[in-house]
């Protein structure tokens, strides 16, 4: 599996773009969000366009230059397949690449990276009515296997070293596959009790 940041995807498909010195970056949080659902200070907690419930839309403003903001690509599952496509075409290879971003996530000190994006990986895998490891029947786990592949990635790519893409290998055989899009990962309203 390759994993790419969402920055070098965000710059390569032309996502940077100027910070109003008034507004600072409200005003494009705002423009990228279907919903703002807290705010304290300079963070925003928004929904963004694509149901990401994360800080500030997604709108980063490190490793960018002064005056600069990263937005998340328009449609991330593309930008994977798009990226999959090319390293196919150029290199003959059949991998599934995940696009990774940092979020935050509530009640938990520290950010993580989690999967914004994928192709040829099937984003969440259903345990349910398999057994533990004592017998037990599971009933309600599905994990979220491209949260944990790009979050493992990100201890080799890290914040400030760099390097933009990871390969992990090792990779369960049966979690490939076409198909899958990261809204898969995303809770449906109705089933968030949170929002």
């Amino acid at each position: 599996v390759v994993v790419v940041t969402q920055k070098v995807v965000s710059k390569a498909e032309n996502r940077l773009v100027a910070i109003d010195p008034e507004g600072g970056h409200k005003p494009l949080v705002e423009r990228e969000s279907v919903r703002i659902l807290r705010r304290r200070g300079d963070l925003i907690i928004s929904e963004t366009l694509h149901g990401f419930v994360c800080a500030n839309a997604g709108i980063d403003l490190s490793n960018v230059e002064a005056g600069q903001a990263a937005l998340l690509p328009v449609d991330s599952d593309r930008s994977a397949r798009r990226i999959r496509n090319g390293l196919r075409h150029r290199f003959g290879v059949d991998v599934a690449v995940i696009v990774s971003d940092t979020f935050g996530r509530p009640w938990r000190r520290g950010v993580t990276d989690v999967a914004i994006g994928c192709a040829g990986l099937r984003p969440v895998v259903d345990l349910r009515g398999t057994t533990d490891a004592l017998g037990r029947e599971l009933q309600v786990t599905e994990v979220a296997i491209v949260d944990e592949i790009a979050a493992a990635a990100e201890l080799v790519m890290g914040k400030a070293y760099g390097i933009p893409v990871a390969i992990v290998r090792g990779v369960d055989p049966e979690w490939f596959g076409d198909g899958g899009v990261v809204a898969d990962v995303v809770r449906a309203p109705e089933e968030d009790l949170f929002r």
